[in-house]
């Protein structure tokens, strides 16, 4: 499956009655947060680290990632293009710490 397929599967489940953006820029905090709070019982509180849990949550990042580009009236597959692009130019390279520090 690529990005545009998987974005109009996961159009099917949005409620497209309510703002796109807004829902979805809301949803990323939280469920980011979800996947925060997994790390953080993990290190912090003797949890063993959830990793299917955690790929369960970054499917719901995913999910909101598609309905905010549907939002924005970009196609899926726009979004890791452009910042694989985005990241080319910044590390030519490959990373390196200098230039992480003084981005351009």
């Amino acid at each position: 499956m690529n990005f545009n397929e998987y974005q109009k599967l996961a159009l099917r489940t949005a409620n497209k009655d309510k703002d796109l953006v807004i829902n979805a820029a809301l949803g990323l905090a939280g469920e980011s947060g979800e996947v925060a709070d997994l790390i953080k019982k993990h290190l912090f509180q003797g949890h063993e680290l959830n990793k299917e849990k955690i790929v369960d949550e970054l499917g719901d990042i995913l999910w909101y990632i598609a309905i905010m580009a549907e939002g924005l009236g970009v196609e899926m597959e726009v979004i890791p293009t452009h910042n694989i692009d985005k990241l080319r130019k910044r590390y030519p390279n490959g990373f390196e710490v200098e230039r992480s520090i003084n981005r351009e």
